[in-house]
């Protein structure tokens, strides 16, 4: 059996909408439920185990809400300390590669930044080097999204009635 969705979340207030999928992840954990939905909200679409971007009727992308985080990067470490050039050489050795340098901040990647952020932060503390700040980015599915498309969701440059007039014109099938 399949259940469709077609938005099911636009215009409900976040307690309503978190009560939705309660409901609807409890219904498909038990009763196997295959569940097709179609959402702009990106951490609705965490939800779930595939995921399809579609681009003007087109899928740019299918697979696995992790396999297409991978495709726009590792999770980045940001850092900041009290002294920058010091931190980066000791990193870029503890590390084995580059590290990304800014006026104010050391930026490091990895699989795990969780993971990576300790580690870092355990090298610069035995080097007897203050950290200052510590800030772990992932890639979202946004992310993914503006990545492929070219454009974030909302922010689109025509409205859907301009997009479609200028599909049925190079059509031939509306003029001006």
């Amino acid at each position: 059996q399949t259940l469709f969705l077609d938005e099911p979340t636009v215009g409900l207030d976040p307690q309503t909408r978190r009560s939705v999928w309660e409901h609807v992840l409890r219904l498909r954990e038990s009763t196997g439920l295959t569940i097709f939905m179609t959402t702009h909200y990106m951490e609705e679409a965490e939800y779930c185990d595939r995921i399809a971007i579609i681009d003007y009727g087109q899928i740019v992308a299918l697979d696995t809400p992790t396999a297409l985080k991978r495709m726009v990067g590792q999770d980045q470490v940001r850092l900041t300390t009290s002294v920058p050039e010091q931190a980066a050489a000791i990193l870029e050795q503890h590390l084995g590669h580059p590290v990304r340098r800014t006026d104010d901040a050391i930026y490091a990647e990895g699989e795990n930044g969780q993971a990576l952020a300790a580690s870092v932060i355990r090298q610069l503390t035995l080097a007897d080097i203050e950290v200052l700040g510590v800030n772990v980015t992932v890639p979202t599915l946004e992310d993914v999204f503006v990545r492929l498309t070219g454009r974030a969701i909302r922010d689109e440059s025509a409205s859907a009635k301009d997009r479609m007039g200028s599909r049925l014109r190079s059509r031939g099938r509306l003029r001006r």
